[in-house]
């Protein structure tokens, strides 16, 4: 399962680059990172990551050693292809026609 995190850089984003650098992102096995994503503003204090688990506790886990530097909301994610096949149509998630077809 895919997960989307927001994670806030409690203490702006040096001191987490820097644990980072050291340290690397100290994923527990069983957490797959997929990207992320910064905020492009002058503060760069807001991080969108999406990682994959089949078990959702880790990301607690995960969190643990970085509990001092950020606060994140996790919420369960899918790609565009499964979310159309669950409303019961067929779409890639590539630019195309509309779903409906062109009118």
């Amino acid at each position: 399962m895919l997960y989307l995190l927001k994670t806030h850089y409690l203490h702006g984003p040096g001191p987490v680059y820097e644990r980072a650098a050291k340290q690397g992102r100290m994923l527990p096995d069983g957490v797959r990172f997929v990207d992320s994503w910064i905020v492009d503003d002058e503060k760069l204090d807001v991080c969108y990551e999406v990682v994959e688990t089949d078990d959702p506790a880790l990301l607690d886990v995960w969190m643990q050693p970085w509990a001092d530097l950020i606060s994140a909301e996790v919420v369960p994610v899918i790609r565009s292809a499964e979310a159309a096949a669950r409303v019961g149509l067929s779409w890639d998630g590539h630019p195309g026609p509309p779903l409906g077809g062109w009118k």
